[in-house]
């Protein structure tokens, strides 16, 4: 049974990770096909795959360390199998890897928790990813973003992802800005929908 202090960090507003989650999982089915574009610690990648058990799933690092961080996570939880493709590679490399369509996706920007703050994620390389994930993603799958602007180039992440979703067609895409209004640091996030495309007749 869940403890009090489960259900009050479950549902606290400011917990924008399990915000992420929860908009994924929309997404989720059997056998899907699913990208952590920013593998880290391993714990989206791990939570896709108990998410999914029976999909694939692509996480992308440019750090090995990452790699070898996320590797031993699915081990321990024993989840690491044929299915899980953890790739040392920028996200940007995608096609290169992914020749299917994608069921959902997330990217949780910034720097490795505990590691080098310099090596974070880039605007110009979010954006690339992005957008070509948004082009091989199925109908009625969802990517989600999760920016942290606290510092000089997540708040430009941020502004150019915003300016990138609001320019989307909104035939095609719905486009959904979750964020604290009263702290402007605070993290905040944005998850695109592809929608059914309707044909004139």
């Amino acid at each position: 049974m869940e403890s009090e202090n489960e259900y009050k960090k479950r549902a606290s507003l400011t917990n924008m990770l399990a915000m992420a989650k929860r908009l994924l999982d929309v997404s989720i089915k059997e056998k899907g096909v699913y990208a952590d574009f920013t593998m880290g610690n391993g714990n989206d990648t791990l939570y896709l795959k108990k998410a999914c058990p029976s999909g694939t799933i692509y996480s992308f690092d440019i750090q090995k360390s990452a790699l070898e961080t996320t590797k031993k996570l699915l081990e321990v939880e024993d989840c690491f199998d044929e299915t899980v493709r953890l790739i040392c590679d920028s996200h940007v490399n995608l096609k290169k890897y992914i020749h299917e369509q994608l069921d959902g996706a997330i990217f949780n920007l910034g720097y490795l928790p505990g590691g080098d703050k310099s090596v974070t994620t880039r605007t110009e390389s979010t954006l690339k990813c992005l957008t070509d994930a948004l082009e091989i993603l199925r109908i009625g799958g969802v990517i989600v973003v999760s920016v942290y602007p606290g510092y000089a180039e997540g708040a430009r992440e941020g502004e150019e992802i915003l300016k990138f979703a609001q320019d989307l067609d909104h035939k095609q895409f719905d486009c959904l800005y979750h964020r604290l209004i009263n702290i402007p640091d605070a993290p905040f996030i944005i998850a695109f929908q592809k929608k059914m495309t309707i044909l004139n007749a």
